[in-house]
């Protein structure tokens, strides 16, 4: 189940940086700080949510 969480952690969290990347460009933070965040979250919220996914893939 790990490697399962791993893959779809960098499916996962590239969504949610690409979200999050966007949105605070059309709300019009565009300093390097704000797209950080953005990447950092999710970096640190693709995690739970892959194992989520994984857990429920996992138990079919």
């Amino acid at each position: 189940m790990f490697r399962l969480t791993l893959l779809l952690h960098a499916i996962v969290s590239t969504v949610l940086m690409g979200t999050g990347i966007t949105a605070a460009l059309v709300l019009g933070y565009v300093s390097g700080i704000a797209i950080g965040a953005a990447i950092l979250g999710g970096l640190v919220f693709g995690w739970p949510i892959a194992r989520l996914i994984a857990k429920e893939l996992y138990e079919e």
